[in-house]
């Protein structure tokens, strides 16, 4: 696995429920994954280092959890050394690594999206256009930010200052070189992730994230404070749609240039009045979207990954539990922005007692028995129920318990429920 965050370590301990998996590594890995696989100290830029440490341990199969290493084309070598590896080629990956990329592709196979305004490498051109349009507009730094170069700007001050920071200051740094702005979209969100082996293609659970600091759908971008899933979140129709007007499109596009994907293809979705369209793709799975995913899966992750090295995926039926999940991410004081770290975690026991809660790490340390933070996203508190009401009251219960210096948390995940009505319907 590589990968360390509360992503990868959903993944871990789910395959590590399969009889078919003896042993696995983490690369770099965290405090909580250690329960379950050896981490391996890695520097995740370094393509060569990783495909090294494959072959050093003869793994059976890799998994790619983040975008980084993807977008770097950790594939590829993988490819090249002919190990076996889960994730998109370099080429591939870019409908992540690059938002003008993405939104070229999705208007040339006339794929469902928001309309362009432009694309810009100069904030006096792109503040020339931003002073011209009517508001709310989409600014999209063009590469990856850590989720947290995109704003819906309410207002052309809050525009601009965007602008600047982007193309003028660099806060982003080279993700920021371009700038894509967009029109702004009504409705709901959704996040529809598929696997696919480059042939066939089998849809996971859909759920919804929660990106902004703070209650209320309030404060700044993060990479996720909480995400849910539960049974009819769309209707069948909506459904429908989704697979035939924008994943199949997508996919199809994609081996008629000869760039067959494989891995987890992440669409962000927009349920419009006018019906579903993209906002984004990502080349991997959601955090915390992965975490309210594996919640609910029932069935062997380990062989079904397998298959799809193997390009035999439509020979594995997924099943899923009923009812709903929930994921409520606790986070250092000041996150996104600056947080302290090494504040000791108390209550994971008793947490973990609670009934359906599994308690998923993304920045901690474990010093004996000990676990410390050491990122801004700490922990993924993670229950199932066979409502959401229930999911999220236990996920809640497990969170009160569990206690840290500066903790921060949003009170609302999931407490609208409007997307579990068949949202999008029209």
């Amino acid at each position: 696995m590589i990968g360390g965050g509360g992503r990868e370590h959903a993944l871990v301990w789910k395959l590590s429920l399969s009889p078919s998996v003896y042993k696995i590594w983490c690369a770099p890995g965290n405090g909580g994954i250690s329960q379950q696989a050896e981490c391996v100290p890695i520097d995740l830029t370094d393509i060569s280092a990783i495909a090294d440490l494959a072959q050093e341990l003869r793994v059976d199969l890799t998994v790619v959890g983040p975008e980084q290493p993807l977008v770097d084309g950790v594939v590829d070598e993988f490819e090249r050394r002919k190990l076996r590896i889960i994730g998109p080629t370099k080429r591939t990956a870019q409908l992540e690594g690059s938002k003008v990329f993405a939104k070229d592709f999705l208007i040339k196979n006339n794929i469902p999206t928001a309309r362009p305004y432009g694309v810009f490498d100069s904030a006096k051109t792109a503040i020339k256009v931003v002073e011209g349009l009517s508001y709310p507009i989409v600014l999209k730094a063009d590469g990856l930010c850590a989720g947290k170069g995109v704003l819906v700007a309410k207002s052309k001050p809050e525009a601009l200052d965007f602008v600047v920071r982007v193309l003028e200051t660099h806060e982003f740094g080279p993700g920021g070189d371009n700038l894509l702005l967009e029109e702004a979209l009504t409705g709901d969100e959704l996040s529809f992730i598929v696997l696919t082996d480059g042939r066939d293609y089998v849809p996971m659970v859909p759920t919804r994230d929660h990106k902004r600091a703070l209650d209320g759908d309030r404060g700044p971008n993060t990479g996720g404070m909480g995400a849910y899933s539960c049974d009819n979140m769309i209707s069948a129709s909506i459904e429908q749609e989704i697979r035939t007007r924008i994943v199949e499109p997508t996919l199809n596009a994609l081996a008629l240039e000869n760039s067959p994907y494989s891995g987890f293809l992440y669409f962000g979705l927009m349920l419009t009045p006018n019906g579903p369209k993209v906002l984004e793709y990502n080349c991997r799975l959601g955090d915390p979207e992965t975490q309210a995913i594996v919640a609910r899966m029932n069935f062997d992750l380990a062989d079904v990954l397998n298959s799809v090295a193997e390009g035999s995926l439509a020979s594995r039926p997924l099943r899923w539990r009923d009812g709903a999940s929930i994921c409520v991410v606790m986070a250092s004081g000041g996150y996104p922005g600056t947080y302290e770290t090494g504040r000791r975690i108390e209550g994971l026991d008793q947490a973990g007692t609670v009934p359906g809660v599994t308690i998923f790490h993304a920045g901690t340390k474990r010093e004996d028995d000990a676990y410390y933070t050491c990122s801004g996203r700490i922990l993924g508190v993670t229950a199932i129920g066979s409502t959401l009401d229930e999911a999220r009251r236990s996920a809640y219960d497990a969170v009160q318990m569990i206690q840290f210096s500066g903790r921060h948390y949003r009170s609302d995940i999931a407490r609208s429920s409007s997307i579990a009505a068949n949202v999008g319907e029209h």
